[in-house]
């Protein structure tokens, strides 16, 4: 798990810095403001969990079931929260239509929430 851990935030990192790079350049042509707003968020949170991860990688050993819930619920909270932004934010061109993600969004973000959440409370059990 620690592995994994430290490699899936090494992916997200990668891809949130060629993410935001598209969107930066290639992305404003197609994009309105508000759309390549909210595509950047989704790349922003992306970067902040793949910082989290590789944190969390290094310091948990992975010997309980909650240091690994803590990984879990941060890699596909992630994966559901900046995943679906970047497809909203392409809803409406040509002819897409993934407003139907509009709902599941919130649940990654409340996954990511309750990850930080257990990692203050494995601190402040263990006293790390």
């Amino acid at each position: 798990m620690k592995t994994f851990t430290l490699v899936v935030g090494a992916v997200y990192g990668l891809f949130s810095v060629i993410l935001g790079a598209f969107g930066a350049h290639a992305l404003k042509k197609i994009l309105s403001v508000e759309k390549l707003t909210s595509f950047e968020t989704g790349v922003r949170y992306q970067m902040y969990s793949a910082l989290f991860l590789l944190i969390v990688g290094y310091i948990l050993k992975f010997e309980t079931p909650t240091e690994k819930w803590i990984s879990i619920l941060m890699i596909a909270g992630t994966f559901i929260f900046s995943f679906s932004i970047y497809l909203l934010a392409f809803n409406g061109i040509n002819g897409l239509n993934f407003k139907f993600l509009g709902p599941i969004t919130p649940l990654g973000g409340l996954m990511m929430i309750v990850s930080w959440a257990m990692l203050i409370f494995y601190f402040l059990k263990n006293k790390i």
